[in-house]
Formats: C-alpha cells, sequence, structure tokens
C-alpha cells in the first residue's frame, strides 16, 4: 500500500482509496453521531472547569473572551471544512497538513496536536477527580483518575457504535442541566439578586487586547474539537461532506452556549472579584450555581460535570488522540504496532498508549491544571496555524482557488489571530511547547533523511 503525496495525490481525489488508503474503520457514523461526537468532545460545560481561571486573566470579561475565542476559530473552523471535504482521511491537521503542503510539515502539525492530544485525556482526568473531590474528599485525587482512565479506555475498545450510542445519553443530561442553570439564573436576576449588565462582555477600565487574547489559549481549549470532528472522516457516512457540515454546526451550537453561561455565572460576581487560586478558582462557577440555585445543585452541576459532561469528553478525547497515533504509525511516523486494528475496527494499540499516558501524566499532573491547559492549547493553535497556511498554500497556491475569501482572506486572518493568541500564552507553556516542536522537527528531519536513504537504495 502507498500512501498520496502532495506531489502524487491527483486533484481530483476525493476518496479515501484515491490517496491510497484502504477503509479500515467502520464507516458508521450519521451525520446527527458527528455532530454529537463534535459537542460531546468540545463540552457544552467545558466553561464550568476554567472560569475562574478565564475570568481572572480577563478582568471580569469571560463572555468577550470565549466571544473573541469563537470569532478565531471560526476562520479555522472554515479551513477544517475545505481540507475535509478535499482529503477525506482519518489524520485531521496531520493529514490536511501533509497532504496540503508537504510531509516535513505535515509531521510538525501531527507533532503538535499530538501535544494536545496526549495531554488532553489526562487534563480532562484532572478535572474531573478535582471536581469530585469537592464531592468526595475522603476519596484522593489520583484514584478518580484512575477510574476515569480506566473506565473510558474500556468503552473505546468496544468500539465506535457503543461510543456514539453513549455519547448522546451524556449529551442530553447536559443539555438538561445547563437548561436548569439558565432558568435558575434568569429567576435569580428577576428577583434583584443580580441585573443585566454589559460587565462580562465589556468593561472600559479593564479592557486591553493583551489582557483578551491572553485568556484566549485557555479559552480556546473548549474550542478544540474542529480537529476531533476530523479524525472521523473515515467512520463517517459521507466522508468528508459530513466532517465540514458538522464542523459549522458544532462551531455555531458551542459558541451559543459558552457565551450563555459564562454570561449568566459572571451576572452574580461583584466587579472587581479576583477568585483566589487553588479551590476558589477551579470551583468558581460551581460555587455560584450553588449560591444562585441551591445547595443540591451545586452537587447536581459538579457531578454531572465531572461524571457525565468532563468524562464523556474524556471517551471522545482517547478515541480521537488513538486516530491521530492510528494515522501517524500508518503512514510510519510513528511505530507501526498502534497501526493496528482490532477485529471491533479499532486502533486498539493506539488506545492503550493513550490511556497509559493519561494515567501517568494525570496523577503527576493534579497540582498543575493551568500549565496542562496552556500547554493543550499551545499544541493546538499551533496545529491550527499550520492547517491555515495549508489552504493557502493548497487551495491559493498551488490549485490557483478562486474563492479569495476562504482560499486566502479567512485563513491569514485566522493565523494572524492565533499567532497573537500564542505570543501573549504563558511562559513555561510556550518554552514547553517550543522544545516539543524542537524535537518533532529533529524527528521529521531523521524521517526525511530515513526516507531519501530508502529512496535511494531501491
Amino acid at each position: 500500500m502507498t500512501h498520496a503525496s502532495p506531489a502524487d495525490a491527483p486533484e481530483g481525489a476525493t476518496s479515501l482509496e484515491d490517496l491510497g488508503y484502504a477503509q479500515e474503520l467502520r464507516r458508521s457514523m450519521s451525520l446527527l453521531d458527528v455532530v454529537v461526537y463534535g459537542l460531546i468532545y468540545m463540552v457544552p460545560m467545558a466553561p464550568l472547569a476554567v472560569f475562574g481561571i478565564i475570568y481572572n486573566f480577563s478582568g471580569g470579561m469571560p463572555a468577550l473572551v470565549y466571544l473573541v475565542a469563537a470569532f478565531a476559530m471560526l476562520f479555522s473552523a472554515l479551513s477544517y471544512k475545505e481540507m475535509a471535504k478535499r482529503f477525506p482521511v482519518a489524520g485531521s491537521v496531520y493529514s490536511y497538513v501533509r497532504l496540503g503542503i508537504n510531509r516535513f510539515f505535515g509531521f510538525i502539525a501531527g507533532w503538535a496536536i499530538l501535544l494536545d492530544y496526549l495531554l488532553l485525556p489526562a487534563l480532562l482526568s484532572v478535572f474531573a477527580a478535582a471536581a469530585m473531590v469537592t464531592v468526595v474528599p475522603g476519596v484522593p485525587e489520583f484514584v478518580w483518575i484512575i477510574v476515569f482512565v480506566v473506565l473510558a479506555a474500556a468503552i473505546n475498545l468496544r468500539g465506535i457504535t457503543l461510543t456514539a450510542g453513549i455519547n448522546k445519553i451524556f449529551l442530553a443530561i447536559q443539555v438538561v442541566v445547563l437548561a436548569i442553570f439558565v432558568v435558575g439564573a434568569l429567576v435569580a436576576v428577576a428577583e434583584g439578586r443580580a441585573e443585566f449588565s454589559l460587565a462580562p462582555i465589556f468593561q472600559a477600565q479593564e479592557f486591553s487586547w493583551a489582557i483578551v487574547f491572553g485568556a484566549i489559549p485557555i479559552a480556546a481549549l473548549s474550542f478544540i474539537g474542529f480537529d476531533a470532528i476530523s479524525t472521523l472522516n473515515e467512520e463517517a457516512k459521507g466522508g468528508g461532506a459530513t466532517v465540514s457540515r458538522a464542523t459549522i454546526i458544532v462551531l455555531i451550537a458551542v459558541t451559543f452556549l459558552f457565551v450563555v453561561q459564562v454570561y449568566l455565572a459572571a451576572l452574580f460576581v461583584p466587579t472587581g472579584t479576583t477568585f483566589a487560586s487553588g479551590g476558589a478558582t477551579n470551583n468558581a462557577f460551581y460555587n455560584i450555581a450553588g449560591e444562585i440555585i441551591g445547595p443540591w445543585f451545586k452537587i447536581l452541576i459538579t457531578l454531572t460535570s465531572a461524571l457525565i459532561a468532563i468524562f464523556a469528553n474524556s471517551i471522545a478525547s482517547q478515541a480521537t488522540s488513538s486516530r491521530l497515533v492510528f494515522s501517524m504509525a500508518r503512514d510510519g511516523q510513528l511505530p507501526r504496532v498502534f497501526a493496528r486494528v482490532s477485529d471491533r475496527q479499532v486502533p486498539r494499540n493506539a488506545m492503550l498508549l493513550i490511556a497509559g499516558l493519561s494515567l501517568v501524566v494525570g496523577i503527576l499532573g493534579t497540582t498543575e491544571q493551568e500549565l496542562l491547559t496552556t500547554l493543550v492549547t499551545f499544541g493546538a493553535l499551533t496545529a491550527y496555524i499550520l492547517l491555515n497556511i495549508a489552504v493557502i498554500v493548497h487551495f491559493g497556491l498551488r490549485a490557483a482557488g478562486r474563492n479569495v475569501f476562504l482560499h486566502w482572506v479567512s485563513p491569514i486572518i485566522g493565523t494572524a489571530v492565533l499567532g497573537y493568541a500564542l505570543w501573549n500564552a504563558n511562559v513555561n507553556a510556550q518554552l514547553i511547547g517550543l522544545g516539543w516542536l524542537g524535537l518533532g522537527a529533529l524527528l521529521a528531519g531523521y524521517w526525511a533523511l530515513r526516507a531519501r536513504r530508502e529512496r535511494a537504495a531501491a
């Protein structure tokens, strides 16, 4: 089996087989399944876990941060939409950049998003464990981490059909609990316990673009599901067309949900508040929800966030991560043992690798939520920038695309916004992230040299 490169992928290639791959994964997911998967991955309740961090970062303007983050992600979503239709393969940004630019940058993009995918399942287990400790303080965090990681892996190893079915149930529960919060907050405002204000969106005395963009890498954690949706390209009925439609639908839906919940929660935080580090920041939203509706709801929304939302995302995150590792291993960019597929058409070895890493990183990183968060988004934002550049190179330069907005204006704006957000990211995350990219560049150089020697010897 030979796999297409930018040089040998025919311009009219629209199927997996045209690009040199065989159909190994089960193609069983409808548009609804893919949308639900995207919503689960992007977590409708995602702002709950990072509300305190973003509120502090943004000077009390969390809704503005999510609006700007959604605006920034819109351009990357359009790039994913274009590439998903053109290259219907499972490797998402790794495959898109590889086929859109070349193998070297494809590996760098895959390596960058790998930082995201290797850490995200661990980060989610840390979030879930932190939330559970507030409800059951007698059980240590590391025990919860082990429970969440092992259960998620067990479900994924049963196959994508079971994962899709569980996703629908978990999504319905999250929507119901969020609806209760929204109704409770509106009733509290009507009772005079708070009042509608533009403060969560804009405060002239606090506003600066540096503050807003500095918080975007954290908020962007909630929007990085586009790549996850694209990893289903070989399992979605309709392939790239279905994935591209799902990408836009999910972006609109999650933006609405994110902005509404952080706006309403921020109404109940006195202006000028800075949450103290530790539990006050990590549990800010849960505490606010409890004050608005009652202690019972704090327990309900905490359990829903930890046991349903974050756990559901852990399942989807493990599934997505394993498919990226599978795709890179299939192309010989990672050890080929991770390209093996089980009888249930699941990339089993890649899944076990992700689960193992999640356990180690999760247990060691229980007190490093902020660093893990910015590291995850550093990898994702870097990969998105390369994706936007790939759109320009492939559609704008090679194919001389006539859609100036989609193939030039949109990816250029997306690159600029994401680049500025990276520039303002956590310094430690920048240093570790650059070190990770440097290691990736060395590996990419090694693979390129090895491929050249193999061609010379052939």
